[in-house]
């Protein structure tokens, strides 16, 4: 400790002016020895400051969501009194967000679309596997949209239309509430349709080997048999590494079936490569069932999850596929 008369500047180390801050914090709150306390405790931020980011991580998605929310507004406020400069009002907001969400793919993720000419130029139905997050499809939509000039509507869980100040970003992009008829009219009307079969339940209780949880669903193979239109698989590689959840405590299960809301804690937003593969077409067949046609999709859907993703998941391999120019096949 030093004097109290000794002044904080004196010493020719720069070390002094913390020993003098020291000083004067022990001298405010009467605690003697405070620089040991103060030691303990930067001791703990350096522990705990990992598994503290991995919790934060995945924030930086819901600020992203909230970012687009808010240009949304802004560009609404701008053009409520001009006439779109296309047939739709928010085709120039779909543009400046695909912008924003693929240049955050781009730099977190390095990620990258294959399969793009699966997709067929008229209507019809993608599914995928439900990573923790959305944010895969997200991307998927804003590479199509920029890449192919092509947009896809997405199918999301009831909850979700109850989320505070979402309802400008669902209306402009369109998303679905999920009923058969819905589905059906859109895709007649010549749409593009992403839905998940597996939903929250799927992200939030899947694992690292990648489990495909869909139950007895199968209305999404019936709205594509009502509909006349091809069933398209998609798969992100690497998506259960970038967010993952702590979905195997049970008790968090029950909860969740109980009160139907995805409160299980997620963890993560590493900076893992990604790569959405879109699989070949299902086309439509007068004959095929529901329950045939949800089969052959969960068939083509795993072997989509066997070809591109090493099993279980590992978040380092991940990591370091950052670094790889060549996509996996194996």
């Amino acid at each position: 400790m030093i004097g109290g008369n000794e002044s904080c500047a004196a010493g020719p180390m720069p070390m002094s002016y913390l020993t003098c801050l020291t000083y004067i914090l022990g001298e405010w709150t009467g605690v003697e020895n405070i620089e040991d306390y103060l030691s303990y405790a930067v001791y703990l931020l350096w522990v705990l400051f990992p598994l503290v980011a991995v919790f934060l991580l995945p924030g930086v998605l819901v600020i992203l969501f909230y970012t687009s929310i808010l240009l949304l507004h802004i560009y609404k406020r701008k053009n409520e009194l001009k006439e779109a400069y296309s047939n739709d009002f928010w085709d120039g907001a779909k543009q400046m967000l695909a912008t924003l969400w693929d240049g955050h793919g781009r730099i977190w993720h390095g990620y990258e679309l294959h399969g793009a000419e699966n997709i067929p130029e008229g209507p019809g139905l993608v599914v995928f596997y439900h990573g923790a997050t959305p944010a895969d499809c997200v991307y998927f939509m804003a590479r199509l949209l920029i890449q192919k000039k092509r947009y896809c509507h997405v199918v999301a869980d009831h909850f979700v239309f109850r989320l505070p100040g979402f309802k400008i970003l669902l209306d402009a992009h369109g998303v679905l509430h999920g009923p058969k008829e819905e589905c059906v009219n859109a895709l007649k009307k010549g749409s593009l349709i992403a839905i998940a079969p597996g939903g929250v339940r799927e992200a939030l209780f899947s694992d690292e080997m990648y489990t495909i949880i869909w139950g007895n669903r199968k209305g999404f193979a019936q709205v594509a048999i009502d509909a006349k239109v091809p069933i398209i698989p998609m798969f992100t590689q690497n998506v259960r590494e970038g967010v993952r959840t702590l979905g195997g405590i049970k008790i968090l299960r029950s909860l969740y079936e109980r009160i139907r809301l995805p409160i299980v804690p997620v963890y993560g937003g590493f900076p893992v490569k990604l790569r959405t593969f879109i699989g070949e077409p299902i086309p439509y067949e007068p004959n095929v069932t529901a329950e045939e046609l949800t089969a052959k999709t969960k068939a083509a859907l795993q072997a989509l999850i066997e070809k591109h993703q090493k099993l279980p998941g590992n978040i380092f391999r991940a990591l370091m596929e950052r670094f790889q120019a060549q996509k996996k096949e194996d």
